[in-house]
């Protein structure tokens, strides 16, 4: 096939944006232009790309396939690029990442780190939820993702590289407060839970499954700190990560519950697609998250207990 790299762009840029004007601004060429070359681009693969339903762009099955293609070409150069300026001494290029919404609380710090010590590196960063991180990570759009619930259903590389303690958490002045308690103690509480299918859910779902104990949930909420203000207003007891709770939240307005067999176990990973090869900076991002973790697993072991 007789197909260029800016084509391919093009095209990676359609898949993204679903309109050949979005696509051609993104590319810096007129609209007639960006036309054109897509026209080439489906005459050199011999079958369509897209269609136009209405006024909406949907991708036809090798249009999939080539934008999955486009984007691992790209990526690869990218990569390349940044050996190349590695072996000039210096470090530039983007680092992609996309995370789950409770690793906001830890994530940013980490890369702002990273960004201090390699300020010419531009930065992408996600905060999505599990759902929207698993649909990127299927479609190879990042450099890595960071989740606890790394999905079973696509060929991947994961590495756990930090703790994730759940704890119960309460209103400040909740009756169970400084008392050692059992799991049995919480079946006439009501709960607040994340939503099904985040990450903290299905871990929260499978503890209670294998104790036997269903919970009973007066309120399902898909963020943390929505979460953590319905239990400080005394609308259930919840379980969240100890990522999750500030000081301000542990002075003020709940507390950690000392029940059996809590916290719930859980561990954040390094997800990326199987046979994928970090680029030089994620490379460095990487490294740094695996030393940096140390100092967080003995931060949320001295809250824990």
């Amino acid at each position: 096939m007789n197909v260029s790299f800016r084509q391919l762009r093009l095209f990676k840029a359609l898949a993204e944006t679903g309109s050949v004007t979005a696509a051609s601004r993104l590319m810096h060429v007129t609209q007639p232009t960006a036309s054109m070359q897509l026209k080439e681009l489906s005459s050199a693969v011999g079958m369509p790309l897209f269609e136009f339903v209405g006024k909406k762009i949907y991708l036809t099955e090798a249009g999939k396939a080539l934008a999955l293609t486009a984007q691992s070409i790209s990526q690869e150069w990218e990569s390349f690029e940044q050996t190349i300026s590695a072996m000039k001494g210096l470090k530039t290029g983007t680092l992609k990442i996309s995370v789950v919404s409770t690793a906001k609380y830890f994530i940013p710090a980490l890369v702002g780190s990273f960004s201090s010590e390699y300020p010419d590196v531009d930065i992408a960063l996600e905060v999505l939820n599990r759902d929207a991180v698993v649909a990127r990570l299927e479609k190879n759009m990042d450099d890595m993702a960071i989740m606890t619930q790394p999905p079973e259903h696509l060929e991947i590389e994961d590495e756990a590289f930090l703790d994730n303690p759940l704890v119960c958490i309460a209103p400040k002045n909740h009756p169970f407060k400084n008392k050692k308690i059992g799991i049995k103690d919480l079946a006439d509480e009501y709960f607040v839970m994340r939503e099904i299918g985040s990450g903290t859910r299905m871990s929260c779902d499978l503890f209670f499954k294998d104790q036997k104990v269903y919970p009973k949930i007066r309120l399902t909420l898909g963020s943390n700190e929505a979460i953590k203000q319905s239990v400080s207003s005394g609308l259930g007891l919840s379980i969240v990560s100890i990522h999750s709770l500030t000081e301000y939240d542990l002075k003020e307005t709940v507390c950690i519950l000392q029940v059996k067999d809590f916290p719930i176990k859980s561990q954040w990973h390094i997800v990326t697609p199987r046979g994928k090869r970090l680029s030089p900076i994620a490379k460095v991002f990487h490294d740094q998250l695996l030393t940096k973790a140390i100092a967080l697993n003995s931060n949320a072991r001295k809250i824990s207990l």
